[in-house]
């Protein structure tokens, strides 16, 4: 191999071919993914409506300048606005989630002049930039394993009058489907907009249906006033998008706030977007994935009744994970290991004793029904 690993064990050397949620490799091995590539095909591997959307923007054009543009980019971002109900509202279309997340902070660092940010311990927002140092001069954050259902008492050293934005993950937690509280969520809500601050929402994995909704935040019955987009608004194509309120737009245009990059608002990033929206609307992929994603979280628990190493079952959508008692430490790689034999990819996360599942919304119920046949089998073989 001649590129750089900087990352994870390459598992499938050579990937020849795709559908849907199979690859294919080169000795013609299917794989059902149930991890969604990094859980960004959302819609599925060689979509074709997209695909289609892709070349037709192509042949009129993909790159545009800063100083011009073309109606397509306006036409996405009214979609997108559209599902978040921000009238008036604007969009700034970037290249990665991490991007999106990063540009939204410092946009709220800018308007609103507080000296810190709010957010959950052990929640990933972005691999950059001060939203990834998130240092303890700029940043609190909250330690949910310490919450005991009190609010009050968990939050009352927080100087919510230094806040200037909470910003939230609303559950993907570096994929360990680690949902927080919603009575503690809405009370952080209220009391960091009590105090002037603003509510930016990571939506960059829990977003565009992965979890049953349109947006995770929703499960909170969340106002955010930036939301930043990624990975399955792409459907693999690598664009994200941050939203902004009316009244955060106007700041930000009144404090005159600057940003640019090579690939900002391309007409072709912007393609892609509509179409997801377009393919996830015409299919009704969000109340098929609330369903299908309860659908298989009830089988895994039915699992954990019968296989005593499962410590956990939780997520909500087609955003699932199996916890292990840390004693099973070696029998986590080995069940990952011997699914993906079966030819089943999925998540695995050692330290945290998990394998997660998180497939293409477009998958059926029969590989739903079939990994968790196959999983059964494993862990039967290995009690």
């Amino acid at each position: 191999m001649k590129v750089l690993n900087c990352n994870y064990e390459l598992l499938i050397p050579n990937i020849v071919s795709s559908d849907n949620c199979y690859l294919f490799d080169e000795a013609g091995k299917r794989y059902v993914d149930f991890e969604s590539g990094v859980w960004c095909a959302s819609l599925g591997h060689n979509n074709k409506q997209i695909n289609k959307s892709i070349v037709r923007q192509m042949e009129i054009i993909s790159h545009t300048g800063y100083r011009y543009t073309t109606k397509i980019v306006d036409e996405a971002a009214g979609r997108v606005l559209d599902l978040l109900g921000f009238t008036d509202g604007k969009c700034v279309f970037l290249s990665s989630g991490s991007e999106a997340v990063e540009f939204g902070v410092q946009l709220a660092k800018k308007i609103m002049g507080k000296t810190h940010f709010l957010c959950l311990d052990n929640y990933f927002l972005s691999s950059y930039g001060i939203s990834a140092a998130r240092s303890k001069e700029e940043w609190i954050s909250l330690d949910l394993s310490k919450y005991s259902g009190d609010a009050a008492r968990f939050l009352e050293n927080v100087p919510f009058e230094k806040i200037g934005a909470f910003v939230f993950e609303p559950g993907n937690a570096s994929g360990t489907a680690s949902l927080p509280p919603k009575e503690l969520i809405k009370v952080i809500e209220s009391k960091v907009k009590e105090n002037g601050g603003v509510i930016v929402t990571d939506e960059v994995t829990t977003g565009i249906g992965r979890t049953g909704k349109w947006f995770g935040f929703e499960h909170y019955d969340m106002h955010p006033d930036i939301v930043a987009i990624g990975k399955g608004v792409g459907n693999g194509y690598p664009v994200s998008v941050i939203a902004l309120t009316k009244p955060i737009s106007k700041a930000a245009e009144k404090l005159g706030f600057k940003y640019a990059q090579s690939h900002q608002n391309d007409p072709l990033g912007c393609a892609v977007i509509k179409e997801v929206i377009s393919v996830i609307e015409d299919n009704d992929i969000i109340s098929k994935t609330a369903s299908m994603g309860a659908a298989f979280k009830s089988g895994l628990k039915l699992l954990s009744a019968t296989h005593r190493c499962i410590k956990d079952v939780r997520g909500v959508g087609l955003m699932c994970i199996i916890e292990l008692h840390h004693s099973e430490a070696v029998c986590l790689s080995k069940i990952h290991s011997e699914l993906l034999d079966a030819g089943y990819i999925v998540g695995i996360n050692v330290h945290a004793s998990l394998l997660r599942f998180y497939p293409p919304l477009t998958i059926e119920e029969a590989e739903i029904k079939n990994i968790v046949e196959a999983l059964d089998a494993i862990l039967r073989r290995m009690s």
